[in-house]
């Protein structure tokens, strides 16, 4: 009896030991430490450069005076459209001084150097007619081969972009044959009416294109002095985008990159290609002070116009100038890379452990870094890795 009571008091004890070392261990064990975790996956990549931009009439008149006079009220309203040739304002020439025999030579001779610059806006718009008519033909060609598999899509949207492209410079030449015509019949004016000293008919000043009014710097009537600016007009139904990126960012674009407008106050996104990066730069201070060198990236719309027909002039929009883009890539989150050494790394869990991975990457945005080599997919890799993270310390997710 006395010994089955000593035994059973030895195994209490013991029972007792073991449970206060059960303690001490879990006491003084390193506990795991909470992580984020993230996960290599395979899914598309995109890699873009973001900024605000606004759009722009892509050809605009600013309409001045041909000669000193009187101008009388600008009937017109901002958002009015004109017809080409249509009288915008009438202007009672001031009785001109009769020209002498150099005055007279150096009008005759402005006069001479406007015919030149039609004769020469007409060649160029021949020119670029005949490049936009071979851009069209190449368009449909490729569009007929497209069903038949006999070019891929990549071709069909690059020549569908040329074509956009050469149509856009058929109708800027155009604008420029105008607008040359214009400034032409203004020189003449000018000198039919200095040379005969008379001002007894009024000055009708045309519109040189067809468009909308955009802006009248001067609605009422008074006295102006030649080349004083009168209305400007453009047709906003034709439009681009101009966005002014860092020259570090502006280096990276080229012309024919796509280009996504999103939150531009309609619904779903716009499409557009870099038309032309501007090849000067200029200093812009930035909100926070700092003087940055920024260029002006121009952008043609390639999505329908019935798509983006409501907005105009000055408008706000966002582009995104996607660099690269793939559909299936292995990835992982930016957050979950450090430097090691001359290169990247990141920390992977093997069995509750935190295991140090050499990672090679490929491209990479702010959110996503696209993994060649290092990590398998389906891994978990520890995002935001603090101080406490280090080789073979277990963790846990938060």
């Amino acid at each position: 009896m006395k010994n089955s009571v000593q035994w059973r008091r030895r195994i209490v004890l013991a029972l007792i030991a073991v449970l206060v070392a059960w303690g001490l261990f879990q006491g003084f064990r390193p506990q795991p430490v909470e992580v984020d975790l993230g996960t290599a996956s395979r899914a598309p990549l995109r890699v873009t450069i973001e900024q605000e931009g606004r759009t722009r009439v892509i050809d605009r008149y600013t309409i001045t005076a041909p000669v000193d006079g009187y101008a009388r009220r600008v009937q017109f309203d901002v958002g009015d459209a004109v017809e080409h040739g249509a009288t915008l304002v009438a202007l009672e020439p001031l009785r001109a001084e009769v020209l002498d025999e150099r005055r007279r030579a150096e009008a005759k001779a402005r006069i001479a150097a406007a015919e030149t610059s039609v004769s020469a806006a007409e060649q160029r718009a021949n020119a670029v007619a005949s490049n936009a008519s071979l851009a069209q033909k190449e368009l449909e060609r490729m569009r007929a081969l497209r069903p038949a598999g006999h070019v891929s899509a990549e071709v069909e949207d690059r020549a569908a972009s040329e074509a956009e492209r050469s149509t856009a410079e058929l109708r800027s030449a155009q604008f420029t044959v105008a607008t040359a015509r214009h400034e032409l019949e203004a020189a003449r004016t000018a000198l039919k009416y200095a040379a005969s000293g008379s001002s007894a008919e009024p000055v009708a000043v045309r519109a040189p294109v067809a468009g909308q009014v955009l802006k009248i710097p001067r609605k009422s009537e008074g006295t102006v002095a030649a080349g004083q600016p009168l209305i400007e007009i453009g047709d906003p139904h034709a439009l681009e985008v101009e966005v002014d990126v860092l020259s570090a960012d502006a280096v990276r674009i080229r012309p024919g990159t796509r280009v996504i407008f999103e939150r531009w106050g309609g619904e779903g996104t716009l499409e557009g290609v870099v038309r032309v990066t501007e090849p000067a730069g200029f200093t812009k201070v930035s909100a926070l002070g700092v003087e940055e060198q920024r260029v002006w990236i121009i952008v043609t719309f390639t999505s329908p116009r019935e798509q983006w027909q409501r907005l105009g002039d000055g408008y706000r929009v966002e582009a995104s100038f996607i660099l690269w883009e793939s559909s299936d890539i292995l990835q992982i989150p930016a957050s979950a890379l450090f430097r090691d050494g001359s290169g990247w790394a990141a920390f992977a869990v093997e069995q509750g452990k935190a295991a140090k991975r050499r990672v090679e990457i490929g491209q990479r945005n702010g959110l996503s870094a696209q993994v060649v080599s290092g990590i398998n997919a389906g891994e978990q890799v520890i995002v935001h890795p603090d101080d406490r993270v280090r080789e073979g310390v277990r963790v846990v997710a938060r």
